[in-house]
Order: structure tokens, then C-alpha cells, then sequence
């Protein structure tokens, strides 16, 4: 990765005034950041502002809600994006996560106040309160259909919950701390938890049974995710034969991030050990980007990725900034991370430049979702963004 590009939050408003001016830098990693600055000289006809920067770096296209910076010198090109729209009545604290219905109408989000809401997408009209847990809600997402939705809090219970009219349909008991991430397996007759008491449970949707506990690691789960393995990962044989209410975990991967800097991978079914790897600092969050590429995310700033095939060497380590890793999400050929530091940024494979969503002034964004060309964040400002992706 090449060095990252920083930009001035509110970029967007500063120039669009008459020698409104904002700020960028470039940070090479191991040398001097070099700094510099943006100059409206005047606003266009079309609305858009004709743009200058000083030395050392390049304007390469603007639009009203974008701009393409280079510095030749380090190599380094980002396309900065403002939000097309944000939505601040949501929640009135710190927003912790957030979901999109596959449909794109529907929004999910939890926030430090408490609730857990649902909310039309287009606008961010509140359609709904989710109200049970007891404490703070951490994770909440849409399962396929779009209709029901998943919520684990620090309660240590899993609740089911109806879109439609709010009502909680089941509640999983069984952890014995805070439930700090799910996952779905398949379209959802079961589903993944991961806990602050070290264990991921493995959950009956239909009868709000738990199928098993998958994995007791001794260290918080902060982040799980499910992948399908490519055939040539050998993923074990089950110990005991897999209760019939277990339903798609056939030939499926288990990837956990913990708080004890390791990142673990086992076979879902089979429950057995593919590869356990150590890391810079405790994992936040990982996903997977194939049946055998994956990335995962640390505290301590670092990106990894890894091959299931090998991988106790990363194929490659990101690492932008110091700020923790607090999301990550497969996008098109390419995946969109979020930091603790408010960068969120997205990377393609056939893109020569960085996409970065700007908006959020160093306070952390959580979590991100998509729906199709639209990008959703949350964040601690209490801000929900939606930014528009024009054709990549």
C-alpha cells in the first residue's frame, strides 16, 4: 500500500467558499509527513469548485461530492468522498453498529444510549424500537430475508427480533459475558455467537437451542465471521456425528479474532483446528474475502491478510496508521476498513488509488454497510453517513 493521503474532514464546506482553503498530508511510512493545502479559486458554473493544490501535490478530477488527490512524490493517490447524506436523529449518543436489509429499505443500528432502532434507509426515518436487552447493545444485522433481525448485547443474550413490528420472537441463553459479535450461517436456521466469556456458540434458531460450543479460547471473541472453504482446505472430521438441526455448516470455516492478539480458524462442523495465528496486537474483527483469503484486524492498526493454504506468512500486512481496526468488510474485488482514528477507506484490487469516506473528525467509525452503490458508516459522533459510490 502506498502512503496514505489525509484531508480535512470538512473539506467539502471549507472549499466551497471563495478562497476556502483545507488542509491534506501525506504520511510515507518512516519519514517526514509532508503537508499542504487545497484553494478554492472560484465555483464554476456546473457548482463545482475549480481547485488548487500547493507543491508537491496534484488535483486530478473534483466533483461535488468527491475529489482525486495525488503525491507523485511518494506514489500515493486517493479519491476523498463526502457524504451524500447524514443522518443525525437516529440516536442521540456514540452509534456502535449498524446493518442494511438486503433490499436496501431498512437500516438496523444499536448506539451507546441503549436502543436499537430501524430506520428507512433512503432517509433515516425511525420506523422502529427494538427494546429487551438489558445494558448496552454491541452487535445487531439483518438476517437474508431482510425481515428479521439478530442483536447480541452485554446481557450475554441473543435476541431474534421482527422487523415488521418490533416484537422479539426468541432470546439465546447460555454465555456468561457480553455477546460482542454474530454471524449467519447460510439464510439463518442457525447462527454464530462470540463472547467476552471466550467461547463461540453455535445456535438452533428454530427451537433457540445452542448446538454446541464451537470454540472455548480462555480470551474475549471480538470478532467472528463464516466463510464456504475452497475445496482443497482440509477442514476435519467431526468427533461426534452433527445434530440434524444443524443446518449448512457443512464445508464451512469459523474465523475468530480475540482479544489475546490470535486469530483462529476451525472447521464449523467439524469443530477442528485449520490454523491459529499470532498477531501484533488483539484482534478486533476479520472476514473473509474467498474460500481462502481472509483479513483480519488489530488493535494496534494492523491489516492482515492471510491464505488459509499457508498461513503463517501473511500475504500482506496494511498498516495506514497506529488507530485500531474496528471493521472490516469484503466490497466488489476489494474489502472497506474502518479505524479508531475516523479513516474509513476502501481498497480494489484494479483501482491505482484509495477511496476514502471523509466526514468523521477522529472519532472512531464502528462499522460500515452496503447496499449496492451505497455505502453506510457509523460512528461515535453519533452520525450515521451514506455516501454514494459512482461507478468504480
Amino acid at each position: 500500500m502506498a502512503a496514505p493521503l489525509r484531508i480535512q474532514s470538512d473539506w467539502a464546506q471549507a472549499l466551497r467558499k471563495d478562497e476556502g482553503e483545507a488542509w491534506l498530508s501525506c504520511h510515507p511510512p518512516g519519514k517526514p509527513t509532508l503537508y499542504g493545502n487545497l484553494t478554492c479559486q472560484g465555483i464554476g458554473p456546473d457548482g463545482i469548485p475549480e481547485i488548487t493544490a500547493s507543491e508537491g501535490f496534484i488535483v486530478n478530477e473534483i466533483s461535488k461530492k468527491s475529489i482525486h488527490i495525488s503525491c507523485p512524490k511518494e506514489n500515493a493517490s486517493s479519491k476523498f468522498l463526502t457524504p451524500y447524506t447524514t443522518f443525525s436523529r437516529i440516536h442521540a449518543k456514540s452509534i456502535t453498529c449498524l446493518d442494511i436489509s438486503s433490499g436496501g429499505g431498512l437500516g438496523v443500528s444499536s448506539s451507546a444510549d441503549g436502543s436499537m432502532k430501524i430506520w428507512q434507509a433512503s432517509n433515516g426515518e425511525l420506523r422502529r424500537v427494538l427494546e429487551g436487552h438489558v445494558f448496552d447493545v454491541n452487535c445487531c444485522r439483518f438476517f437474508p430475508s431482510g425481515l428479521v433481525v439478530l442483536s447480541g448485547g452485554m446481557d450475554a443474550q441473543l435476541k431474534i427480533w421482527s422487523a415488521e413490528d418490533a416484537s422479539c420472537v426468541a432470546t439465546f441463553k447460555g454465555h456468561k459475558g457480553g455477546i460482542l459479535d454474530t454471524a449467519i450461517v447460510d439464510r439463518g436456521r442457525n447462527v454464530l455467537s462470540g463472547s467476552r466469556d471466550g467461547t463461540a456458540r453455535l445456535w438452533d434458531c428454530g427451537r433457540s437451542a445452542c448446538l454446541g460450543v464451537i470454540a472455548d479460547c480462555g480470551s474475549s471473541i471480538n470478532g467472528v465471521a463464516v466463510g464456504a472453504a475452497d475445496n482443497s482446505i482440509n477442514l476435519g472430521c467431526p468427533d461426534q456425528v452433527p445434530s440434524e438441526r444443524e443446518v449448512g455448516t457443512e464445508s464451512k470455516m469459523l474465523l475468530l479474532a480475540r482479544e489475546d492478539k490470535k486469530l483462529q480458524c476451525l472447521g464449523l462442523q467439524s469443530r477442528q483446528p485449520v490454523f491459529l495465528f499470532i498477531g501484533s496486537d488483539a484482534f478486533n474483527c476479520c472476514t473473509f474475502l474467498s474460500g481462502f483469503l481472509l483479513l483480519a484486524g488489530t488493535q494496534d492498526g494492523n491489516i492482515y491478510q492471510l491464505d488459509v493454504r499457508s498461513p503463517r506468512d501473511p500475504v500482506q500486512v496494511i498498516h495506514r496508521s497506529g488507530a485500531p481496526v474496528l471493521s472490516l468488510l469484503r466490497f466488489r474485488d476489494g474489502f472497506i476498513a474502518s479505524q479508531g482514528d475516523g479513516s474509513c477507506f476502501i481498497v480494489q484490487q484494479d483501482l491505482d488509488h484509495v477511496i476514502e469516506l471523509t466526514g468523521a473528525d477522529c472519532d472512531p467509525v464502528y462499522k460500515v454497510a452496503t447496499w449496492e452503490k451505497q455505502i453506510y458508516t457509523c460512528c461515535r459522533d453519533g452520525l450515521v453517513r451514506r455516501y454514494q459510490l459512482s461507478d468504480l
